[in-house]
């Protein structure tokens, strides 16, 4: 029997956002220290998205790119960006 998995369905999608948000910004630290840290304080910062089921993760992934989830997302970024941008740990 295959071995079922636990996913955090938004580790992925904050992962994908920091990536194509820091493309742009010539103004931050984008090392690869720099960007775990913002991925982690801004996963920190929202809720899990845990799913176990293709079916799941692919209700969940619609659902994280609704206007309120994406919002949400980036709200918690500019924070994570912010506080890594004033104490880079590298």
């Amino acid at each position: 029997m295959a071995e079922i998995q636990m996913i955090n369905e938004m580790e992925s999608v904050v992962k994908s956002i920091v990536e194509n948000h820091l493309r742009d910004k010539q103004n931050l630290c984008t090392c690869d220290r720099c960007k775990m840290d913002m991925i982690a304080l801004t996963l920190n910062a929202l809720m899990p998205r845990y799913v176990v089921t293709t079916l799941g993760g692919a209700v969940t992934n619609v659902d994280l790119q609704g206007i309120q989830a994406g919002a949400d997302i980036m709200m918690a970024l500019m924070r994570s960006i912010e506080i890594v941008k004033r104490k880079p740990r590298h």
